[in-house]
């Protein structure tokens, strides 16, 4: 019997003394589906989702306040605007705010294919938003405590113009045919028209209270652009550089458009509204609203799937992003972005 419990105690001591397995959490499986990137302005870094999973496969730290998101022609490198100028709303007193960090301004380069950023490159004082022009060498900045918008060198990185134009520049968009540039001008509601070769502003006019955001028909005929305050999309000629009419959205102060986005084959504009918690679809045949989605609070940028099929908008207080089935209009999903996203690219793999 001694022996019988004795052999017990020692097959359960020497089970006790085996190491126990270590349970590892697995990276989450990645798909060749379309990368979705998010710039997290209080967070400071770039969300990168995997929209065939919906799952979160990267953050990566950028630095102070990233907004503006875009990428090269080739879809290699994504550019994103650096500010250190602090967070302010439209209505604070500057003069109580912190001193700005004017070595954190800049654009971020970041490398699709190492999923890191590479480099930083100047891009004027308080960069919001840019664009990049047709054939990538060349970056048209919106500096906005400057009152400038700065063209930026891409292949040295240096700023090789700065031109003045309204006060607090945000949209910049390159027309189809990449020879003009149309830079927004928040506070005195503007449209600036950059003809970058000559290194001058061809022509301003008034657009609608606090543009943010423009879209251009594929021909280059005609431009969308959002007036936040009036609660309107402005439609204009873009060869005659005046407006054709407002669209309304909804009410003013309730509804405030942001951005704007033309469907790739221009049938129809997506616009974001902030506080209006939609993102509404305008006809661009009728230039009439068709319907929309509330997606959540705030949101901001938007962007399409390279198929057209989904729209994602990023929801600035709720630190997500909302993912619209646009064949049925509703949100399929939310995706846990960092704090406070801003801007949204999406590029094949």
């Amino acid at each position: 019997m001694r022996k019988v419990l004795l052999g017990v105690g020692l097959a359960v001591l020497a089970t006790g003394c085996k190491q126990p397995k270590t349970e590892t959490a697995s990276a989450p499986v990645e798909s060749n589906a379309p990368r979705i990137y998010v710039t997290n302005e209080v967070s400071g870094d770039l969300t990168v989702i995997d929209s065939g999973t919906d799952q979160v496969i990267a953050t990566v730290p950028l630095g102070k306040r990233p907004r503006g998101i875009h990428a090269s022609p080739d879809g290699k490198t994504i550019y994103v605007a650096l500010s250190g100028s602090p967070i302010a709303g439209p209505d604070v007193d500057e003069s109580t705010l912190p001193p700005p960090d004017k070595n954190a301004d800049g654009i971020g380069v970041f490398d699709v294919a190492q999923n890191k950023m590479v480099r930083i490159i100047k891009g004027g004082s308080d960069p919001e938003n840019f664009d990049v022009s047709k054939d990538g060498t060349q970056l048209y900045i919106s500096n906005e405590d400057a009152e400038e918008v700065s063209v930026v060198d891409t292949a040295t990185g240096a700023v090789v113009n700065s031109v003045k134009v309204g006060a607090q520049p945000e949209g910049v968009k390159v027309m189809p045919d990449g020879k003009l540039v149309w830079v927004t001008s928040e506070e005195t509601g503007t449209i600036a028209v950059l003809d970058p070769v000559a290194g001058k502003i061809l022509k301003t006019f008034k657009i609608g209270h606090r543009p943010r955001s423009v879209a251009f028909l594929p021909d280059g005929s005609k431009a969308y652009v959002n007036a936040e305050n009036d609660g309107t999309v402005v439609l204009a000629d873009a060869k005659k550089n005046t407006v054709i009419k407002p669209i309304e959205i909804g009410k003013p102060g309730v509804i405030k458009p942001m951005a704007v986005l033309l469907s790739p084959d221009a049938t129809r504009l997506y616009v974001s509204t902030g506080r209006g918690h939609k993102v509404f679809t305008i006809d661009t045949a009728t230039n009439t609203v068709t319907n929309s989605v509330e997606v959540g609070a705030r949101p901001w940028g938007i962007a399409l799937s390279p198929d057209a099929r989904t729209l994602y908008s990023a929801n600035g207080p709720s630190n997500d992003i909302s993912v619209v089935d646009l064949a049925t209009n509703t949100v399929t999903r939310k995706i846990k972005a960092g704090s406070s996203p801003w801007g949204v690219l999406v590029l094949p793999r």
